[in-house]
């Protein structure tokens, strides 16, 4: 089993908003990966973006740029 780390989890309202932020973090070799939406946090679509902290601005930054949009930031064990 994976040890529990704080990480940044960003939630969407869509799955396709999901997809699309998979697809660009792939592309632009941005760390993390699509994980179901943790029971501590609700949101939209249940799937949510998992990375480092330390990537928060990284990761604002693409989506802002291909005109992705989350629900929210969220900072939790994962």
């Amino acid at each position: 089993m994976r040890k529990k780390e704080l990480k940044l989890v960003i939630t969407f309202h869509t799955t396709a908003d999901a997809m699309a932020m998979e697809k660009a973090c792939r592309e632009k070799d941005s760390p993390g990966r699509l994980i179901p939406v943790p029971r501590a946090i609700s949101a939209g679509c249940g799937l949510a973006w998992c990375a480092p902290l330390e990537e928060r601005e990284a990761l604002q930054a693409v989506m802002k740029e291909r005109g992705i949009g989350e629900e929210g930031l969220h900072e939790c064990m994962v």
